[in-house]
Formats: C-alpha cells, sequence, structure tokens
C-alpha cells in the first residue's frame, strides 16, 4: 500500500497537468539521432542486466539431496 502522501501526489497529479499551457515548453523537440540510438542501447544493456541478475538469482543453487544415500527396493541401480 502506498503511504499517505504518495496517494496525495497521485490525486494532485491531473490538476498540476491541467495547469500546464499548451506549447509553453522550453527546448523540447524532437531528439538528435545519435542520442536517440544512444539511449535505446543504454536501456538495452540496463534491461539485459536485470534479466542476467533476476536469472541468476533465480536459478538452483547445486545442493546435495539428502536422498542420495537411501536403497531403495524398487530402484535396481542403488545398492
Amino acid at each position: 500500500m502506498l503511504p499517505p502522501g504518495n496517494i496525495l501526489l497521485l490525486l494532485l497529479l491531473p490538476v498540476a497537468a491541467a495547469q500546464v499551457t499548451p506549447g509553453s515548453y522550453s527546448g523540447c523537440g524532437p531528439l538528435p539521432l545519435p542520442l536517440l540510438a544512444g539511449l535505446v542501447a543504454a536501456d538495452a544493456v540496463v534491461s539485459l542486466l536485470i534479466v542476467v541478475v533476476v536469472f541468476m538469482c533465480a536459478s538452483p543453487r547445486d545442493r546435495p539431496t539428502q536422498e542420495d544415500g537411501k536403497v531403495y527396493i524398487n530402484m535396481p541401480g542403488r545398492g
């Protein structure tokens, strides 16, 4: 659950957006192609790093099983 301050911020966000007049942005325009390509490449690298870290953390560890010493009647290869 969000803290009460964050809920208030989310509720006031549309009000703040309505106060901005269209066309009042200074310096906003199309991004140059090298900057856009760099941003896309950086996003791909960060996404790949996140996937690798999650995969490494979620992969099962090599733990010896406790049942290796047991001999079962119906298992001809053991014992």
